[in-house]
């Protein structure tokens, strides 16, 4: 009966050679390339501690691990902020997380208010500006085609 349950647990999957032959990815990345390629049908659906769990590592490494696939290419910018989530991106400042928060709820901002916005604290232009930078280098705004024309 072991025999039976252990045989219907197993699965053919393709791994890609690039994984193994690209000097700037450790055995982590490797493991969670692997870990993804292996439920590539239920990919989308693992949580971080089902993935550290299969790769046999903490949560953080699997976040530095999928952040290092996704700066190969090896796997989609938007497969990674799923996976993780915008607030497990340790690239962003709180500053640019809280950007993007504001901007999850009013998508259609401009630069003028946010420019206007930052004279009601602290941050000066150049803060706001430092931070939507950062949101481009790291993707996020790809999803808000009229602050990513902005940046450039």
């Amino acid at each position: 009966m072991a025999t039976e349950s252990a045989a219907t647990a197993a699965r053919s999957f393709t791994v890609s050679t690039e994984v193994f032959t690209n000097p700037h990815l450790d055995i982590y990345s490797q493991m969670i390339y692997i870990v993804l390629s292996s439920s590539a049908a239920d990919s989308m659906s693992l949580s971080l501690s089902d993935m550290a769990s299969k790769g046999r590592m903490s949560v953080k490494q699997v976040i530095k691990a999928t952040r290092d696939l996704s700066d190969h290419k090896l796997i989609s910018h938007k497969m990674f902020k799923h996976l993780v989530g915008e607030f497990n991106d340790d690239r962003l400042s709180w500053a640019a997380k809280g950007l993007l928060t504001y901007f999850k709820a009013n998508p259609n901002t401009s630069l003028e208010e946010l420019i206007a916005l930052s004279d009601q604290s602290s941050q000066d232009e150049n803060s706001v500006i430092l931070a939507l930078q950062e949101l481009k280098h790291s993707g996020y705004l790809d999803d808000y085609p009229e602050l990513k024309r902005i940046t450039n």
